[in-house]
Formats: C-alpha cells, structure tokens, sequence
C-alpha cells in the first residue's frame, strides 16, 4: 500500500513538472550516448592495438623463425668446418706417424745390418731340420736301412753347406751361423729320441744330450733378444733377413757334434750289421757323455761363443 501511494506522489510531481521531465530524459540520453559513443571508441582503440600486437607478435615469430634457421645454418657451417679441421689433423697425424715410421725404419737399418738369407748353405739346413723328423718315423718303423741311408744324405748336406758357405762368394751369412747347429741340434735330438724309444741307446745319455741343447737353444733366443735394437717387436724379432748376432761354436763343442754322430750312425747301423750292444758302443756312449758335458762347460767359460753386430753409422 506504501508503495502504491509512492508511485501516485512520483506520478503527480511529474504532472506537475513537465519541462524538468523532459530535459532531464534528454540530458541522460545524451549522457548515455556519449558514454556508448566513447565506448565504442575505447573498443575500436583496443581493436587496433590488438591488431598491432597481433602484427607485432607475427613479426617476433617471422624473426625467431629467421633466427632459428640462422642458428641451424651456422651449426651446420661450423659442423663441416670442424670435420674438416679434424679431418685435416688427422691426415697430419697419419702422415707424420708414418714419417716418424719411415724414420725409425731407415735408423734401424743405419743400425742393423740386413742380409740374404736365401743361401745353399740355409736351404740345406732347412732341408735337414725338415727331413728329421721323417727320419725318426722311418727308425720307430724299424726300416733301419732307409734311415742309414737318410742319416748319410743328413751328414753330407752337413759338410756341404759348410764348404759352400766357406768358398762360394755371397753364399755365407749370419744367420747360417745360427741355422747350422740348429739344425745339427734338431736331427741329433731326433736321432737319440728314436733310438732311446727303440732301446739302443741309453735314456740317460739322451735326456743329458737333449737337455744340454735345449739350453743352448733358449740361450741363442736370449741372444738375439739382447741384441736387437729397440724398439724390440715380434715382427723385427723373427725377421731373419736382420743379423743381430753371429754364434761361433767352441772347438770341443765341434768334437762333441762329430762324437755324437757318429755314435747314433755307429748304433742306427747296429741293427743293420748285427752288432747291437756291443761293448765298443757302451764305451762310445760313455766318451759322449764325458764330450757333452765339457762342451757345455766350454760354453760357461768361453767369452767368444757370440758376438753382438752393430752396423756403423753413416755421418
């Protein structure tokens, strides 16, 4: 009821004030009107700064699409410019590592001497080491005829290549003074081996004869060790064609080689003659034992069995 007595008040006072009526409608009108009209422009301002940052942030991303790809190409650029850097520094160092190669190859050869090692005299020596242990076959087959006979061809190469190597020019070299008792050491070892097995020789005596070569062996091995030059490698080491060293054997060693042959051709024979364990043979053993054991000692004491070649140098 309040409220129907307010609007009834409200509505006379407009009744009876017109004028006021209607210029307050128009100046809210216009009030209202600028306020849109100023919010419309206020909206066409944010508009347009909208579109700039939008134009803004499209240039930002051209550039850092355009730095990116600036960023690639240089990583790509510098990339080939350190392979081929590296590339460079290492074809520099294969080349100056085989320089230094090439170097240390021509001192060697300043220092050792290099020499022929495909003699008569070395092919004989080769061809005894290989033939004996056929020969060792043929004895435990008890073909004892063909292993005399094998035996002689054995000491003739023996005395041959050493007549060669003496009188034919070119024919001598250092590694025949290791290849000869080499292979005198291997076809005697086979020889007392087989004969012992066939029990004509005394098992003794053979392991006393195998086991004194056997140190001389190890002995020539040592031998060259210490007298090649460094740097000291497998390949230069079993490189036979560099004389490191040159053996002599002792006068008694020589006696004790022609001793020891002649006992296994003197027992080999034994079967062949019908003289087996005769007592001229008992003494030959005898005389072999005292033989190698003084050769062996003659090795201990003599200062002349080797000596170390060292080539001089070209200034």
């Amino acid at each position: 009821m309040l409220r129907c007595v307010a609007l009834i008040h409200n509505k006379r006072l407009l009744l009876s004030c017109p004028a006021s009526v209607t210029t307050l409608t128009w100046s809210r009108y216009y009030c209202d009107k600028k306020r849109f009209l100023k919010l419309d422009k206020n909206t066409d301002i944010l508009k347009d700064a909208f579109a700039h940052k939008k134009e803004q942030l499209k240039e930002t991303e051209t550039l850092i699409r355009q730095r990116g790809e600036e960023i690639v190409r240089d990583l790509r650029h510098q990339k080939e410019i350190t392979g081929h850097k590296i590339k460079a520094k290492r074809d520099h160092i294969i080349k100056d590592i085989l320089e230094t190669k090439a170097k240390v190859r021509e001192k060697f050869d300043e220092v050792v001497e290099r020499e022929n090692v495909f003699t008569i005299p070395n092919l004989l020596c080769v061809a005894r080491i290989v033939m004996s242990p056929y020969l060792g076959y043929v004895i435990l087959q008890d073909n004892y005829t063909l292993a005399l006979g094998l035996l002689t061809f054995a000491g003739v190469s023996d005395l041959l290549d050493g007549w060669i190597a003496r009188n034919w020019k070119g024919q001598s070299s250092k590694m025949g003074s290791f290849l000869d008792p080499m292979a005198d050491k291997v076809l005697i070892a086979t020889l007392f081996v087989s004969l012992t097995w066939q029990n004509l020789i005394p098992l003794s005596l053979t392991l006393l004869i195998v086991g004194r070569d056997l140190a001389l062996v190890i002995a020539g091995f040592v031998i060259r060790y210490r007298s090649l030059p460094p740097p000291r490698t497998l390949s230069r080491y079993f490189d036979v064609t560099h004389a490191t060293a040159q053996l002599a054997p002792t006068t008694i060693s020589k006696v004790n080689t022609a001793i020891q042959l002649l006992l296994v051709g003197s027992t080999l024979a034994s079967p062949v003659f019908g003289y087996v364990n005769h007592p001229a043979l008992t003494m030959l053993c005898s005389i072999t034992a005292t033989s190698t054991i003084v050769s062996a000692v003659s090795y201990l004491v003599s200062k002349d069995t080797y000596k170390f070649l060292k080539k001089k140098m070209k200034h």
